[in-house]
C-alpha cells in the first residue's frame, strides 16, 4: 500500500472546474482532492472523471499528493470512475459515505481489477451508520486514512447544523477515538461558511485537541489556517521542552509528580509533552 503523508490540510476542488484544479498544487495544502462527487453535478459525471485523469498527473508532477474522490460504491457513477477517473501516482482515492465492510471489500476489489491494487482508501465516515461502525471501518486493511463528514451526518440523523458544533460533538469524538485505534490519521469536517476565517481556526484548534490531524478545506484561503493550526506554536514546544526537563530530572530523583507552574504533572502529562516537541520538529 502507497505510503501518505502529513494531513495538516487536504483542498478540495470540483473535477468540472479544470480551472480550478490546476491551481492546486500552489495553494500550499499537503494534499489536494479532485472532487468528482459532491461538487460535480449528476449531468457532469462523465466530463469530472475525464478531468481528473486529464489533470491529476499535472498535479502529482508538482510534487503534490492528489486525491480524487469518486462517486459513493452504491451509486451508479462509482465504477465509472474507478475505471474512467483514477491514474496511476495517486496518493489515495477518496471514497465517500462509507458505511461497512463489505462496502469496502468492493472497493477494494473494484480497484484491484481497474488496475490499482496499492491504491489505498481514505474513507469517509458521514452517517449514523458509518460513524457508528468507525472503528472497524478504519481498521480496514484498505483504508490508510479517514474523514468525518459533518454535513452529510447530520443529514442522515435528521438534525440540524449549529456553530458551536454540539449536535457533532460525540460523532467527531467518535471518528478522532476509531482513528487512534486504527493506527491512521482522520480529518476533521469542512467549514462551509468559507469566509468565515474565526469559525475556522475555533474548529481547527478544537480538532487538533481531539487528535485530529488535519482538516478539510474547500477554499484556499483555510488551507494555511489548517496548516498553522495542526502544529505547536514556538511557545507551546518550548514549554513542553522545559515540562520535560523538570519532569524528568525530578523522575531520575524518585519523583512521579511534580509542580510545574502551578500545574500538576505526571508521565501522562510528560507524554503530551514529548507529542508536541515531535509535532514540532516535523
Amino acid at each position: 500500500m502507497k505510503r501518505i503523508g502529513r494531513l495538516r490540510s487536504l483542498l478540495f476542488a470540483p473535477a468540472v472546474r479544470p480551472d480550478f484544479v490546476v491551481k492546486l498544487a500552489e495553494r500550499g495544502a499537503d494534499a489536494v482532492v479532485i472532487d468528482c462527487e459532491d461538487a460535480t453535478p449528476a449531468n457532469a459525471k462523465a466530463e469530472g472523471r475525464s478531468n481528473a485523469r486529464r489533470l491529476a498527473p499535472q498535479l502529482t508532477a508538482a510534487d503534490c499528493q492528489v486525491m480524487v474522490r469518486v462517486n459513493g460504491q452504491p451509486t451508479k457513477w462509482f465504477l465509472d470512475d474507478i475505471h474512467g477517473g483514477l491514474t496511476a501516482h495517486l496518493t489515495a482515492v477518496v471514497v465517500p459515505k462509507i458505511e461497512t465492510i463489505g462496502g469496502l471489500d468492493a472497493v477494494a476489489r473494484a480497484l484491484d481489477l481497474a488496475g490499482f491494487p496499492d491504491l489505498g482508501v481514505l474513507a469517509g465516515l458521514e452517517t449514523a451508520l458509518g460513524v457508528a461502525d468507525a472503528r472497524s471501518l478504519l481498521a480496514h486493511p484498505r483504508v490508510i486514512a479517514g474523514y468525518f463528514g459533518a454535513e452529510d451526518f447530520i443529514a442522515d440523523m435528521g438534525g440540524a447544523r449549529t456553530h458551536d458544533n454540539q449536535e457533532v460533538l460525540y460523532a467527531r469524538s467518535a471518528v478522532a477515538l476509531a482513528g487512534r485505534l486504527a493506527g491512521v490519521p482522520v480529518l476533521d469536517q469542512v467549514v462551509t461558511d468559507f469566509r468565515n476565517d474565526e469559525r475556522f481556526t475555533r474548529e481547527a484548534v478544537e480538532a487538533r485537541a481531539m487528535g485530529y490531524a488535519g482538516k478539510l478545506c474547500i477554499h484556499p484561503g483555510q488551507v494555511q489556517i489548517a496548516n498553522d493550526s495542526f502544529v505547536p506554536t514556538a511557545d507551546e514546544v518550548d514549554r513542553a521542552r522545559r515540562l520535560l526537563a523538570a519532569y524528568e530530572k525530578a523522575s531520575d530523583a524518585g519523583v512521579a509528580a511534580i509542580d510545574f507552574e502551578g500545574q500538576m504533572v505526571d508521565e501522562p502529562l510528560a507524554t503530551q509533552a514529548r507529542r508536541v516537541i515531535a509535532l514540532g520538529d516535523t
